[in-house]
């Protein structure tokens, strides 16, 4: 009897990371919303300076959001959006150093490097942490 419950208690504990992992998947919506999690956001702005952004990242068919410092600027595309694959590769052709919301951003497959389609930019809307009083 003693080797079916070693068994049985094994074979919970493997499945346990497989069910744990299936739970937590969130909404790209859900994603946004806990990457924002105690920010407040600013007033909408046509562009952002690329001097001092930091890094981006995609969340799937929602939105691209741009890191500079402290602050992070969301920008859901004006068209597009449907095609935005957070394993995608953004290729941004810009005149200058700023990215405006009349710019549009290549969308290239990771694995294969090909063409995917493009995003037309919307306004970037900051999100900051309040500030402690």
């Amino acid at each position: 009897m003693r080797p079916l419950i070693t068994i049985l208690l094994a074979a919970a504990v493997a499945a346990s990371p497989a069910a744990l992992a299936a739970k937590e998947k969130l909404t790209p919506e859900e994603e946004l919303a806990k990457l924002l999690e105690g920010r407040v956001a600013g007033e909408p702005q046509n562009c952002i300076s690329l001097t001092t952004t930091q890094s981006s990242q995609v969340i799937d068919k929602t939105a691209i959001v741009y890191r500079s410092g402290g602050t992070l600027y969301v920008n859901r595309p004006r068209s597009g959006a449907d095609a935005l694959n957070d394993d995608d590769i953004l290729v941004t052709k810009l005149i200058g150093n700023r990215l405006c919301s009349i710019d549009t951003v290549e969308l290239h497959d990771r694995q294969a490097h090909f063409y995917r389609g493009f995003v037309s930019l919307g306004e970037f809307v900051p999100y900051r942490r309040p500030a402690s009083e």
